[in-house]
């Protein structure tokens, strides 16, 4: 869960960079996990629901939410909690559940969110804000990537034991979504790629009742969430013993990925980031077999800023969690992809996935 001092911080950073005079009124999920800890479980009668968040000009908070929220609400952190009576299962509920909490708002509310799409100013004003104060994750916000990426690891050590050919790709997404939530002790949104790669074809997908042969590449490229954050790191699995030309493809993709790690500095344009990991396919002779982005920025939303593509205008900065993702996809070999994430600091990247990456 996140600190409340530092949703205190970034609600003060917030204002500041707007320069507001006037109180801001938010209700965007990921605003109010950002700035108040306030996190829906998905997993729970809530999930579609949120609250609303309002920030005075000396970044005063209060949050608003109606009375049947999930437990996980009790981690929010704001200066002021207001429930909201609608349904407490003895007597009728007030109303409509979508417009309860709207209805309980103080008259001082505009009648519309700052962080919601608009054809306001201000709200391109905050969104553009916002993605800008969320690049440089803040210590709480690192911790929780970290237990993200722990469940995740399990997961893929799952996978590495338990896959073998005559299993389908629903059965290996199902042991590993298991193994996820147990190692996080709660249950964990678990989503991304589970599939086999015969080539450029097929590069990824959600699981399907595809019976695993052997000798297949299986890609295994999944995020886990946990109070809306998010990892993202990929291993490829073979169903049986690696061939020759699969193993020289995985070497090329480690290469990719080394060369990628040297370049992840403050600074760095992100498409010089791509460009050190291409290199490793040029020099390889497999430029056609690398068909997609090197990585990208990863946090409350996936992929988010830098992204690391030819052409791109971001660099990186410190304090960017990012993924680095080399692939490979070769007709009558496979497909193959490997990925790490990474926080970038003034001496260079930490890696935070510590799972194995070969085949």
């Amino acid at each position: 869960m996140l600190s409340a001092e530092s949703c205190k911080g970034r609600r003060h950073r917030l204002m500041e960079a707007l320069g507001r005079g006037e109180t801001l009124w938010l209700s965007h999920p990921d605003s109010l996990r950002y700035l108040a800890g306030f996190h829906v479980d998905p997993f729970s009668l809530g999930n579609g629901f949120g609250g609303v968040l309002s920030i005075e000009p000396d970044g005063t908070s209060t949050l608003w939410h109606d009375d049947r929220m999930p437990d996980s609400v009790g981690h929010a952190h704001a200066d002021r909690g207001i429930v909201v009576p609608w349904y407490d299962g003895k007597s009728p509920a007030r109303g409509i559940r979508t417009l309860a909490l709207c209805d309980a708002l103080p008259a001082t509310w505009t009648g519309w969110f700052h962080d919601q799409p608009g054809r306001h100013e201000i709200q391109r004003r905050v969104a553009c804000a916002l993605a800008s104060l969320r690049r440089r994750k803040d210590p709480d916000e690192i911790a929780l990537l970290e237990t993200c990426c722990r469940a995740a690891e399990a997961g893929h050590a799952w996978a590495r034991r338990n896959l073998q050919p005559g299993m389908t790709e629903l059965q290996l997404y199902a042991g590993i979504s298991s193994a996820c939530s147990l190692a996080a002790s709660r249950a964990v949104i678990v989503y991304g790629d589970f599939a086999v790669s015969p080539g450029p074809e097929r590069k990824g997908g959600p699981p399907t009742e595809r019976v695993i042969r052997q000798g297949d590449l299986v890609i295994v490229d999944f995020s886990v969430v946990i109070f809306g954050y998010r990892c993202d790191f990929t291993a490829t699995l073979c169903a049986g013993e690696a061939r020759d030309r699969q193993l020289a493809m995985f070497e090329v993709a480690r290469e990719g990925m080394r060369r990628g790690e040297l370049a992840l500095r403050p600074g760095t344009p992100a498409r010089d980031v791509h460009a050190a990991v291409f290199s490793a396919f040029v020099d390889a002779g497999m430029a056609e077999a690398f068909p997609h982005h090197a990585g990208h920025g990863l946090g409350l939303s996936h992929p988010e800023a830098p992204f690391f593509v030819p052409g791109s205008e971001d660099q990186v900065l410190e304090g960017d969690v990012v993924t680095l993702e080399p692939g490979a996809y070769v007709a009558g070999v496979g497909g193959l992809r490997i990925e790490h994430n990474y926080l970038v600091t003034g001496s260079g990247p930490v890696v935070l996935s510590r799972h194995h990456l070969g085949p």
